[in-house]
């Protein structure tokens, strides 16, 4: 059984025993919870309306799609997520095509108002097809900007509110020596790595204001920059350097 088709059988058991809660979809709410859920947990589940694509965790369309189709309601769907925020399935989840087992959730990844508002926001857009719109379609929005190198550095920042995410799609600098920075002033682990062209460097992993940093020769030609944190690459972390 894929992960899928596991995280499908277990949003299914659920169901069946699950309760109704009291749903907070003010608008306020709902800003807030997605806010919360690119921050930390965009980087493991994959909720297409909010933008996130992680690959280490259960993919929660998926999980919920069946029973969004069998009519179950969003109080349901809340109430499932917030008791999954606050206390996490026991154990690593093993996937079954390598025999590994992923990252665990941590328990009370938030809680109280917080955990109702991430829970109201993937129960409001879970298993949804089309767009987030108004306040909501700005939040976890992926940056097109370009950076330029200056005098031998170059600035590629973590984005700020956690997400897996660069604030600069792609960069270009010229070829000799470079350091490249990469601030990052969420809670969230991230850092800056580079490969390409026989370079394959990877800075410290930070947090909290710190700022990951590596140095490089670089000559003409195409690299890769992005975040070795595990999962967060084949979320999207990542970007294009051009050295010219």
């Amino acid at each position: 059984m894929g992960r899928g088709k596991v995280a499908a059988a277990a949003a299914a058991a659920l169901l069946v025993v699950a309760s109704g809660c009291q749903l907070k979809n003010s608008g306020d709410n709902l800003v807030a919870g997605k806010t919360a859920f690119v921050a930390k947990c965009g980087s493991c589940h994959v909720l297409k309306r909010a933008g996130t694509t992680g690959v280490v965790g259960p993919n929660l369309d998926e999980a919920f799609q069946r029973a969004r189709g069998e009519g179950f309601g969003q109080s349901t769907f809340a109430g499932i997520v917030e008791r999954q925020i606050l206390h996490p399935a026991r154990g690593a989840q093993v996937d079954p095509a390598t025999g590994k087992a992923g990252p665990k959730m941590p328990a009370g990844l938030y809680t109280g108002e917080r955990a109702q508002d991430v829970a109201a926001y993937v129960a409001s857009a879970v298993a949804r097809t089309g767009k987030d719109k108004g306040a909501l379609a700005a939040i976890g929005v992926r940056s097109n900007k370009a950076a330029t190198a200056k005098a031998g550095k170059l600035e590629i920042p973590a984005d700020p509110s956690g997400a897996t995410a660069y604030t600069f799609a792609s960069a270009t600098a010229p070829a000799g020596k470079l350091e490249i920075d990469s601030p990052n002033k969420s809670g969230t682990d991230h850092n800056i790595a580079l490969e390409g062209s026989g370079v394959n460097e990877k800075g410290p992993v930070v947090k909290n204001g710190a700022v990951s940093k590596i140095t490089a020769t670089l000559k003409p030609g195409a690299y890769t920059y992005f975040c070795s944190v595990d999962g967060h690459r084949q979320a999207g972390m990542q970007g294009k350097l051009t050295v010219k």
